[in-house]
């Protein structure tokens, strides 16, 4: 299913989308229909130099075509403005679409001689705007060393787009905002090393950082603020800030992720948009979705020192082993902040979970786990009687000094095995709640060193 048809299914269609996207560049060049189409232009200056393209000026320049810079005959391509220029995309495809001829590995054994000719394609200082309902904005296909940098990609299609195979690839200080589908889009892409820092992206409809399907290694994020890249209405989505998602090839063992880290980001947005309580703004929405597969679950990532809030899970696991999740901090759910499936050998360590001005449940779920550790975090005020941390059919579990104040419910197991729960510390438990909750289908619970100010309801023989 095309990402189109995806968002089609979901309320408005996407090219409901992408014409009011359209019509604000018109308004923010209200000329547009009277300035010239350049393209022809353009691709001559970029054939005849050597694959560079050079926008002197503030001035706008309206293309109707993908302005395409073929690496194996024009060598290292250069894009940039010196002085604050401006592409209008007024067609369908890419502004800026960069074409090399690799088909290696970033190994250096992998790499023709004349891949070298095609180094570091560069695109700087340009800012790009669509005028069509299916104007994107930077396209790479089989390229090596991609650089973009200060670039502004606003009212496309897909911000930056990477297809077919890239390696090496850098994104940074870029502005991708209020695109009507994705603002950095790995799509079914052969891609190992991508750094995206220092960026904004946000409100990008189709989700902010999206990789689906391919063969994907070494993603790094840091240092991004990542916002409302979902549905800005009550249209239900599954998209995500970042969404790493190969569960569309349940049995392709080709198509498999891993290795990647989000770091220090400010990524949030949007469930409380609506202004109600009894409303949410892109329900099922995520800061971060991990939506992974049986065959070859989602494998390796770090989440670390992130700020991350106001989305209906924060962050959503499914089919994944060996992740980190380290040092962040949760606010504003709704209801979620953490939910956990069919995976393993996850770590939940030295976070935060706090509504702050909201009351919401804010809970914490594992289902059909194993050999999971969740320790040394605060849980404040999460206001569910069905409990602040859920284990369903697990297994293995280490719970450790969690600190639990004023909930209305504490720990609940359900069907749980081989599970540990040591210097956890329940406190100002709300009337009627229990400290831990476990009914006869768990066994093997082994109890040490709590400090519970609430009662517990454990079926006999279930503690050890």
């Amino acid at each position: 299913m095309t990402m189109a048809i995806r968002i089609c299914l979901l309320g408005l269609s996407l090219h409901q989308v992408c014409l009011a996207q359209a019509e604000r560049t018109r308004q923010q060049v209200p000329n547009l229909d009277a300035l010239p189409d350049v393209t022809s232009e353009l691709q001559q200056q970029i054939d005849s130099n050597n694959g560079r393209l050079v926008l002197e000026g503030a001035e706008k320049f309206r293309i109707t075509k993908p302005l395409v810079f073929n690496l194996s005959k024009v060598g290292a391509a250069v894009a940039k403005a010196t002085g604050g220029a401006t592409i209008v995309m007024d067609g369908p495809g890419p502004a800026l679409r960069f074409v090399g001829s690799h088909e290696g590995t970033a190994s250096p054994k992998s790499f023709k001689p004349a891949t070298w000719n095609e180094r570091m394609p560069l695109i700087s200082g340009i800012e790009i705007l669509g005028a069509h309902p299916l104007a994107d904005g930077i396209e790479l296909q089989r390229t090596v060393e991609p650089t973009i940098t200060q670039v502004a990609i606003r009212w496309c299609r897909h911000g930056i787009h990477l297809v077919e195979r890239n390696r090496n690839v850098t994104v940074s200080d870029c502005h991708l905002y209020e695109n009507s589908g994705i603002g950095v889009y790995l799509d079914d892409v052969n891609l190992h090393q991508i750094n995206v820092g220092n960026s904004h992206i946000s409100y990008n409809r189709g989700g902010g950082i999206v990789v689906r399907d391919g063969n994907v290694r070494n993603l790094q994020v840091t240092g991004c603020d990542i916002e409302g890249n979902m549905p800005g209405d009550e249209t239900p989505t599954k998209t995500a800030n970042v969404l790493i998602d190969v569960s569309g090839s349940p049995d392709d063992r080709s198509k498999s992720i891993a290795e990647i880290s989000i770091t220090g980001c400010t990524i949030q947005h949007s469930a409380n948009y609506s202004g109600s309580e009894e409303k949410t703004t892109a329900p099922g929405g995520a800061n971060i979705r991990l939506a992974g597969k049986e065959i070859y679950p989602i494998d390796s990532v770090t989440i670390s020192g992130n700020v991350l809030s106001d989305t209906t899970v924060s962050i959503d696991i499914d089919y994944a082993h060996d992740i980190a999740i380290n040092a962040n901090n949760f606010f504003a759910p709704k209801p979620h902040n953490l939910r956990v499936a069919n995976s393993q050998r996850v770590v939940v360590s030295g976070n935060t979970f706090n509504p702050r001005q909201f009351f919401r449940p804010g809970t914490i779920s594992f289902t059909k786990c194993d050999d999971c550790v969740f320790s040394s975090s605060t849980l404040h005020r999460f206001s569910t009687a069905e409990g602040a941390v859920i284990l369903d059919h697990c297994s293995g579990f280490l719970l450790n000094a969690l600190n639990l104040s004023d909930c209305d419910s504490g720990i609940v197991l359900r069907e749980t095995s081989d599970t540990t729960i040591a210097n956890c510390r329940v406190t100002r438990m709300a009337e009627g709640g229990k400290s831990v909750s476990a009914g006869e289908s768990n066994s093997r619970i082994l109890l040490n060193g709590n400090s519970f100010n609430a009662p517990s309801d454990i079926a006999p023989g279930v503690v050890e």
